[in-house]
């Protein structure tokens, strides 16, 4: 077995081992395809207010920028479906990525780790590790890396287990063996784009950012324009329908990860427990969690707009 396959097994086998569900290897190179679309994208104006999005445009599109001497991007993921949901069906909703400790604290440990095992096993390797936090294209390196195609609803999606996880990446300065991108099984099913309440979807594999509930009840700092009232089917942080109506989500298989799972009192709460929330119970509840993002004025917003 050559060096290049012996470390890209080393990674693989360490990968599963910290709980990633798989691992995909891909060039760090310029993302030539991904280039047009994610211009065409901002000038369409389908970031919103997400103003970060136009920042490092080529950083966006070539790790190599991003981490000098670069060579490979090692793309993973990690599962989030949960055991159990929220149980007053009337009760404003929380996306399920959201239900435990923030992903990007648990996830970027355990991409430490790998860091480490990569160093201590195979000698002096430079890289660096993202969760969602810095311009790059997860998802277009997880595709590249054979992880799973990008679905009309634009997000990750693979045949054995849906789409409910966290994606991540270690860009590293070691030549490994490379995955090959999956054939898309899509095919001609439109289920996530008739359930878009808001009809963020505005064509196959083309999301407007900024018409989609995820926007409004988390980056949008201002007031939720009024036009989408009565729209939000009942979301208060994020949303779910698009992976929620998708076929292949019936594969999903539930977490083991305990930091994933939620404060029991979370699953509890009433529709009424949400609509008279203090500030002392949504720091609680939510202490390490991703819902902090919107802070207790931003999550009363949202829950102020779901009132009839």
């Amino acid at each position: 077995m050559n060096s290049k396959s012996n470390y890209t097994s080393l990674i693989k086998t360490e990968a599963k081992r910290l709980g990633f569900l798989s691992c995909g290897i891909s060039k760090a190179e310029f993302l030539e395809e991904e280039a047009p679309r994610l211009e065409k994208w901002l000038h369409a104006n389908s970031h919103g207010e997400m103003h970060y999005m136009e920042n490092h445009f080529d950083k966006r599109l070539d790790p190599t920028k991003l981490v000098e001497g670069s060579k490979s991007v090692i793309s993973l993921l990690y599962n989030y479906y949960p055991s159990e949901t929220q149980n007053d069906k009337l009760a404003p909703k929380i996306s399920k990525y959201a239900f435990g400790t923030d992903y990007h604290f648990v996830i970027k440990d355990k991409l430490k780790f790998l860091l480490n095992f990569i160093q201590e096993e195979i000698g002096e390797v430079h890289g660096r590790a993202f969760v969602d936090s810095a311009p790059i294209l997860e998802k277009a390196w997880a595709a590249k890396g054979g992880l799973g195609w990008i679905g009309k609803h634009s997000n990750l999606l693979t045949q054995q287990v849906g789409s409910f996880y966290f994606l991540a990446e270690l860009i590293i300065d070691l030549d490994l063996e490379y995955d090959t991108p999956v054939t898309d099984h899509c095919g001609s099913c439109t289920a996530c784009i008739d359930a878009c309440p808001t009809q963020a979807i505005v064509d196959p594999y083309k999301v407007d950012g900024s018409k989609c509930i995820s926007y409004f009840t988390i980056e949008l700092k201002n007031e939720i324009p009024t036009s989408v009232k009565g729209k939000f089917d009942n979301w208060m942080f994020g949303c779910d329908v698009c992976q929620d109506v998708c076929p292949w989500n019936r594969f999903s298989k539930s977490h083991n990860e305990p930091l994933f799972n939620p404060h029991p009192d979370l699953l509890e709460m009433t529709k009424k427990d949400w609509q008279e929330i203090t500030e002392d119970v949504f720091k609680k509840i939510f202490k390490k969690s991703a819902v902090k993002r919107t802070k207790f004025s931003g999550l009363q917003r949202n829950i102020e707009f779901l009132k009839e």
